[in-house]
């Protein structure tokens, strides 16, 4: 394991939750890692500095990358959201975008696969097979999310200090969030044409998890049965996205810690239109348990490896 400003500890040192865990190595520096014993790397640096890093990298590594570097194709459309030059356009012609459920042959044959933020897990896993099926019109969609606060990143920062949040909620990134290209990206793909959506994130009172509201206006002649019987259909095999039974409303206290996403979707009380909830645990699909989902399919090891446990109840 390889670490910045934590070079030279031991890995218990940082996180003390591996205390009981022996023989952890120390943290070395990236440079001065020895790649040559190494098959895989999860890279969680942050946006802007993984793609110096993994260009340097021996080409026989496979790299799950978890920022934001290589999830965006158009390069001018990552240099617009996220204030800074791409510097290696070469790296993201090669990068399969891992939305595993979605994209899963592509991620088996790939070397550099780039993991979906978590705002776009949760929104595009229901919606992609509805607007695939010209079940949903592709005006008009409104998201609206929250998150927990680790949603917003482990710097410190005073918006995000315990006082702040306790008791009330936030939105952030109004109409300028950084995953509203990758969520276009992924439904304009789904749709063959241009899809724009309203999507507004909260931070609330909580650790971790994640719900997206989702509000559609059905297409001409479909109901919000066909919505429920395609979702079924598309994910009836999956281990790690769940239908619910008609009428239960899913719960972010049902995935936390792990890595499922569970769906259901519910007729508007305004005709014509649906309300389809979504939620997982942001730091598990929404992030690193996805990663290793996409690696267990890029290196042939069964899909579930590392990922067959409960959520965390209470």
């Amino acid at each position: 394991m390889t670490a910045d400003r934590n070079a030279g500890k031991s890995i218990e040192s940082v996180f003390r939750h591996f205390i009981t865990q022996k023989d952890l190595p120390v943290l070395v520096s990236t440079n001065d890692a020895d790649y040559s014993n190494v098959d895989a790397i999860f890279c969680c640096l942050p946006h802007g500095t993984t793609q110096e890093i993994i260009k340097a990298l021996p080409k026989h590594l496979k790299i799950v990358d978890l920022s934001a570097d290589f999830r965006l194709r158009d390069t001018s459309e990552y240099e617009q959201w996220y204030g800074q030059p791409h510097k290696a356009s070469d790296l993201q012609e090669e990068a399969v975008y891992g939305l595993t459920e979605l994209q899963r042959e592509k991620v088996k044959y790939a070397r550099l696969v780039a993991n979906p933020g978590c705002y776009p897990t949760s929104i595009q896993l229901p919606l992609v097979p509805l607007i695939k099926a010209n079940l949903v019109e592709l005006k008009n969609i409104i998201i609206d999310s929250k998150s927990g606060v680790s949603g917003a990143g482990r710097s410190a920062k005073t918006e995000n200090l315990f006082t702040e949040l306790e008791g009330g909620m936030m939105s952030y990134g109004v109409t300028k969030h950084r995953h509203v290209p990758e969520i276009e990206q992924g439904l304009s793909d789904a749709a063959n044409s241009k899809v724009t959506v309203s999507f507004t994130p909260h931070l609330i009172p909580m650790s971790r998890g994640m719900q997206s509201t989702i509000y559609v206006e059905l297409a001409s002649g479909a109901t919000t049965e066909d919505l429920y019987r395609q979702l079924e259909a598309s994910y009836k095999d999956e281990e790690f996205v769940k239908l619910l039974e008609k009428g239960v409303i899913p719960r972010t206290h049902d995935v936390r810690g792990s890595n499922y996403c569970y769906m259901n979707v519910f007729p508007d009380r305004i005709p014509g239109r649906a309300i389809i909830i979504s939620v997982i645990d942001n730091l598990v699909k929404g992030a690193s348990g996805q990663a290793l989902q996409n690696l267990n399919i890029m290196m042939g090891f069964p899909e579930n490896t590392g990922l067959g446990y409960l959520p965390l109840f209470p």
